[in-house]
């Protein structure tokens, strides 16, 4: 059993969280502070250390720059879990060593997941010192999933809403898995409008996945909102791929399903009406961010019309017709569907 560490002040949160990890069987020791949680730190010596932020006594960035300077406990997996989503709260915690860095609220499929990957990167950096590297030869990736898990060993990346993942012409050098966010992948026409060609949402693979060593990224991808993501290198994916060849073949497949659903959408936006058009658009940033029906989309307008291949001017009045008509609600930049059923029906 993996013994860890959680420093939190909140006792609720921190009694919360203990018992779901102990359910997930892991050996929970906790801590009220950033002062404590040194001190357990160093007599304890945990397999990972899960730590808050905001905290009396020792913030939870003095409790890793603390403990990075004993070499007892240098190397012990640290992640964040906080409140402060910023940008800039984020890339401090990453800069002064954190492996992860997760926001609350949080889902406990979340939590675990990150724990698990930090300790299956431990244990294959371990087994490469002592000279037993892992031999994917060996043991066959089978799924889909055991690709995502070598992704997953890579250091999570964090980008903030509009900024580029990569540009368009620029090497190809990486293939990426989605962890958290949205991500549109675009190019601008002869008259300069945008065209939005695929939208990515968490546990997708995106990227150039061609051999040339040469080649270049073909579109602009970009976040639509706070993103993280795994990167690997293109030698790297296509060392994987030829190694198993049951992954490729997987592979292969979801990205041939994506280029029928482009394919679909190119279609009706060359022949659909603007209501269809706009409806249809709706719908599918509903299903790729997968939310509840019920629930708001955060999207500006100039990403659905990019989607949706129209005006801007034209796509805001055609939402005005909706909401009249009781589809949807708008409330600023939010879009609330209330007749799901309806708008799939628009013609």
């Amino acid at each position: 059993m993996k013994k860890l560490l959680l420093i939190e002040d909140d006792v609720t949160v921190r009694e919360n969280t203990a018992e779901l990890l102990e359910l997930s069987n892991y050996d929970v020791i906790t801590a009220s502070n950033g002062m404590l949680g040194i001190e357990k730190a160093e007599q304890n010596l945990p397999d990972i250390i899960v730590c808050d932020i905001m905290m009396p006594e020792i913030d939870g960035y003095g409790v890793l720059e603390a403990l990075g300077k004993n070499p007892n406990t240098l190397n012990i997996p640290f992640i964040f879990l906080s409140a402060k989503t910023e940008h800039k709260d984020i890339r401090k915690g990453m800069d002064l060593g954190a492996d992860d860095y997760l926001t609350k609220p949080f889902e406990e499929e979340e939590l675990v997941s990150a724990i698990e990957s930090r300790l299956a990167k431990v244990a294959i950096l371990n087994a490469n010192r002592n000279g037993n590297p892992v031999a994917r030869n060996d043991e066959k990736l089978k799924t889909l999933d055991d690709l995502r898990t070598i992704f997953q060993q890579q250091d999570l990346q964090f980008i903030k809403k509009g900024e580029s993942v990569y540009e368009k012409d620029k090497h190809a050098n990486f293939f990426y898995l989605l962890k958290r966010g949205v991500v549109k992948v675009h190019r601008i026409d002869n008259q300069g409008k945008e065209l939005i060609t695929e939208l990515y949402k968490e546990d997708d693979f995106f990227g150039n996945h061609a051999d040339d060593p040469q080649s270049s990224y073909e579109d602009y991808a970009t976040a639509m909102e706070d993103t993280q993501l795994y990167a690997l290198s293109r030698e790297e994916f296509h060392k994987i791929l030829s190694e198993n060849p049951k992954i490729s073949m997987q592979l292969v497949e979801v990205l041939s399903n994506n280029l029928s659903e482009l394919k679909q959408q190119l279609m009706d936006m060359a022949y659909g009406s603007v209501r269809k058009k706009t409806a249809k658009t709706i719908m599918m940033f509903a299903e790729r961010i997968k939310k509840h029906p019920l629930k708001s989309i955060r999207i500006s307008r100039a990403d659905l019309a990019g989607v949706a291949g129209m005006a801007p001017e034209s796509l805001i009045r055609t939402l005005s017709e909706f909401k009249k008509e009781g589809l949807i609600e708008i409330e600023g930049r939010n879009i609330k569907l209330l007749n799901s059923e309806a708008l799939k029906m628009v013609k």
